[in-house]
């Protein structure tokens, strides 16, 4: 029997967890049951590019620099986002059409520096969802997790998914969360 290096083991094991994260994205309720959204896990060196194009980005907005550590010390990252730009047929002026119709017909949609937009609400709240179900899904497997607005910008910027809008969750594992209080390395 072949003998595998414990950090080794929680890498596959932690490729394993996003893997699962990922089909609670699939399955996470949609309004409608429409699906717009897509999952990707980005390991190794692209995961050392994402950190990289997030330091870049640290003069723009305070987090970048702080969030683009935790991306280094991370083992892997799930990228969750969807490709917007129609409505789901139920007029209700969240996007501040008067109906979908509207939306889709008249909207100028524009990227900026973060995301394109603007976006129809149910595919802002089915991203919601899938994210609370994703990282629910590591919670219950004791993996440590967080939600970053960041690592989606930067996941954008270097067009990793074919999306409007991406949000990234990191995962690790080390005998402290270093999502907790942002202390990197963690005290022993």
């Amino acid at each position: 029997m072949p003998i595998v290096d414990f950090s080794q083991l929680v890498d596959d094991s932690l490729v394993y967890v996003l893997k699962l994260m990922a089909v609670s994205v699939k399955t996470a309720p949609k309004a409608r049951g429409i699906d717009r959204l897509q999952a990707l896990i980005v390991t190794g060196e692209e995961k050392n590019i994402l950190a990289g194009e997030m330091e870049k980005l640290k003069d723009v907005m305070p987090g970048f620099e702080r969030d683009a550590l935790n991306i280094r010390n991370s083992n892997a990252i799930l990228l969750v986002g969807f490709k917007g730009g129609k409505g789901y047929n139920l007029n209700c002026g969240g996007c501040g059409y008067r109906n979908c119709r509207d939306f889709e017909e008249n909207v100028v949609r524009k990227t900026d520096w973060a995301f394109t937009g603007p976006s129809c609400i149910y595919d802002l709240i089915n991203l919601g969802i899938a994210l609370g179900s994703a990282v629910k899904t590591a919670s219950n497997l004791n993996v440590d997790n967080r939600i970053m607005f960041t690592v989606g910008v930067a996941a954008k910027r270097l067009k990793l998914m074919d999306a409007d809008v991406i949000i990234g969750i990191p995962v690790s594992s080390y005998g402290k969360s270093i999502y907790f209080d942002r202390i990197w390395p963690p005290k022993k």
